[in-house]
């Protein structure tokens, strides 16, 4: 390819780089994208940019991302591309985002080889013809980003690849429009370019031909009517949308459009108009027309690689180099709790734990009976998991000694005699987390073995009204009452309603963890079978009645006494147990998975779903129990359900009253008396006392 000198008369044509601007709001969707679709993936992603022709004389336009610039959700990155609805004001521009995983692989970036391919694509579409047909594919751009979710800083780097021209174009002359035509052929450039930007395509195509003819008649076409127009005679001249706002230089778009003149149309000549506006109607005053010298065709088709190109954007220091957006201070703090809650959740659905439902688990409703030290530490896991409707219930106070080992109360709040603390952990829920739907409830449990007087009658009837009610309205309850006989009724009012019930006890350094099986009385066809027995409640092991626990006690025995460690472990595992049990397919009628080695792979992927874990931390140890529902139960049994559902609070009164009432109804009484008349003779055997004796 021979050498071809610049004209002394004429100047290299420069052009005006291209400014970028990101909004706000696509910063949010892009976290959005990253978390919910993109995850670990480094795909490209499709993208749409927007711009307009300048409107102001001393401001260009810029090219912008918004909310609507990144593809929905559910999108396939690598085969959907964005579907954007364009308008005269947001011109859609094509482009590419590559967004990694972290600070190192997005400065590892091969930047040289993304502008190449880039390149490649926009050269494929001039010489195939691809670019007169849709003109947005000159424009095409590219975005190298990295997320910092956790700072809520976005560091990104634009491109807007440009063909550099060898040897460059020149200008030959250069006057603003209102000078270079006469009356007429303004007027009937400022109609066509009128009826061009109304029409649909005049919004999608940002390039086009002004056609005047010999009469100064005017005409917009699009580009792939080069030759029709050329032969109709008269003057042509190649008008763009430019975004640049000098008079004396081009916007960036114009690079790429002449590269596509020379090569397509065999030109070394061509009068460009600069369409920029003022009020919504293009300005003539404020478009200059450039008339341009190309390189000749035959340097260009001669060359077999595809030409280089330029367009890494400067950053805001006017240097080669990415720019950072920090949001953080920006953003509303509800708003960031609620993205810093659910980070850790969709980390997990990224590679550890795709079949996570996020979903479920923010609309399970919680119930908490207790909201002492098992109480608090339930609570605190239930918010890690995302869960967001908790409700507290507890009729106690916060005493001095709580603040210690009960991990949502401060000092503060045991002073002048305490907080409630259900009201208190509720209030302090949401100072940890704006976003959890928390209420705290000051209600006494009616139990067992504590007899109701007279004038106490209507008061626990309301209380044991409210408490069902709240139960029906909860799709987990957890009890975490310091008492056995304060969970007999949540027990039954949970069998009744076919309620999860997640149960927690503490001994002084022992645990129980446990869920309660299905009611007595399933919906058809999902009962129980032989071969998956209805698994037992917290007091099917029992062959005695709750009573009064606290009665003639000391201190110590009054009190929850526990190793200090015992409550966070045991809560802990209270909280996984549900969690594991909301994803099981069966749900509440999940069957009971025995103890498995930890080298074994398990079935789901929140591992074994136990009935029972009991736990011994002088041992460092737990083991995994199952047990079957007792017939005689004093909570879950058929008949203590059936006795309820007939007789209602009157039954619950007399259960208060009469302390071996419920032994007397399922058939104890009788069972604890045929044990008991049982006579045993032991047979002494000789034979083996003559072992023990050699």
């Amino acid at each position: 390819m021979g050498i071809t000198t610049t004209p002394p008369e004429a100047s290299v044509l420069q052009f005006a780089a291209w400014q970028s601007a990101a909004d706000e709001s696509f910063w949010h969707r892009l976290a959005s994208f990253k978390l919910n679709t993109q995850r670990l993936a480094e795909h490209p992603i499709p993208i749409s940019g927007f711009f307009a022709p300048c409107s102001h004389p001393q401001v260009p336009s810029h090219l912008q991302l918004l909310l609507e610039s990144l593809p929905p959700d559910t999108a396939d990155m690598n085969d959907t591309a964005v579907e954007v609805h364009s308008n005269r004001n947001r011109l859609p521009v094509p482009g590419i985002l590559y967004n990694t995983n972290t600070l190192e692989s997005f400065q590892a970036l091969d930047r040289q080889q993304l502008m190449s391919e880039a390149t490649q694509q926009i050269w494929d579409d001039i010489c195939s013809g691809r670019a007169e047909e849709n003109t947005d594919l000159l424009n095409r751009f590219l975005v190298i980003s990295y997320a910092d979710l956790k700072k809520w800083t976005f560091t990104y780097w634009f491109a807007f690849p440009g063909l550099v021209m060898t040897p460059p174009a020149t200008i030959a002359s250069s006057q603003p429009a209102s000078e270079v035509f006469n009356k007429d052929e303004a007027a009937g450039i400022l109609a066509a370019c009128t009826e061009w930007r109304a029409l649909p395509s005049g919004a999608s195509s940002t390039a086009f031909l002004l056609h005047i003819t010999l009469n100064s008649d005017v005409r917009a076409r699009p580009l792939k009517d080069w030759a029709i127009v050329q032969q109709d005679g008269g003057k042509v001249v190649l008008a763009f949308y430019d975004p640049c706002h000098l008079a004396t230089n081009p916007g960036w778009p114009l690079r790429n459009l002449l590269a596509l003149a020379s090569v397509r149309w065999d030109v070394t000549r061509v009068q460009v108009l600069c369409y920029r506006e003022k009020r919504g109607q293009v300005d003539l005053e404020h478009c200059p027309v450039f008339d341009v010298a190309l390189p000749s065709l035959p340097e260009w088709k001669e060359v077999k690689d595809v030409p280089a190109a330029v367009g890494w954007e400067r950053n805001l220091r006017g240097r080669h180099g990415p720019r950072i957006v920090h949001l953080a201070s920006s953003m509303d703090p509800i708003r960031l709790a609620e993205s810093a809650a659910d980070l850790n959740l969709k980390l997990m659905r990224w590679r550890l734990l795709p079949s996570l439902d996020l979903v479920r688990l923010a609309s399970t409703k919680c119930l908490l009976l207790g909201a002492g030290t098992l109480g608090c530490q339930v609570a605190r896991g239930l918010m890690a998991w995302g869960v967001r409707h908790i409700t507290l219930i507890d009729y106690g106070r916060v005493a001095m000694s709580n603040p210690l080992r009960q991990s949502l109360f401060m000092h503060e709040d045991s002073l002048n005699g305490g907080k409630l603390k259900a009201d208190a952990a509720a209030e302090n829920l949401k100072r940890i987390f704006p976003g959890v739907n928390a209420v705290g409830v000051q209600m006494a449990i009616p139990m067992p073995g504590h007899a109701v007087g007279k004038d106490e009658v209507a008061g626990v009837l309301e209380d044991c009204r409210r408490l069902k009610e709240m139960i029906d309205e909860h799709d987990v309850v957890f009890l975490l009452t310091d008492t056995r006989e304060s969970r007999w009724l949540p027990t039954l009012l949970c069998a009744n309603a076919n309620k999860i019930a997640i149960n927690a006890a503490l001994g002084f350094d022992t645990y129980l963890v446990m869920r309660h099986g299905a009611g007595p009385h399933v919906t058809p066809g999902s009962s129980a079978s032989a071969e998956n027995p209805r698994l037992g409640c917290y007091f099917c092991n029992d062959v005695v009645a709750p009573l009064d626990s606290t009665a003639n006690r000391t201190l110590d025995q009054q009190c929850t006494v526990t190793r200090p460690g015992l409550a966070p472990i045991a809560a802990a595992l209270a909280v996984e147990l549900a969690v594991a049990l909301l994803h099981h397919p069966q749900g509440l009628l999940a069957p009971a998975d025995k103890e498995a080695s930890v080298l074994e792979n398990t079935e789901h992927p929140l591992g074994i779903l136990p009935h029972q874990v009991r736990g011994f931390v002088a041992h460092f140890a737990q083991i995994v129990v199952m047990g079957h529902a007792f017939n005689k139960c004093t909570a879950c049994s058929s008949i203590v359900v059936m006795e309820f559902r007939e007789r209602g609070m009157e039954f619950v009164l007399e259960v208060l009253n009469r302390p071996n009432y419920l032994e007397d109804l399922t058939g104890l009484t009788e069972l604890l008396s045929a044990t008991h008349s049982m006579s045993l003779e032991w047979d002494d055997d000789t034979e083996e006392a003559d072992d023990l004796e050699l």
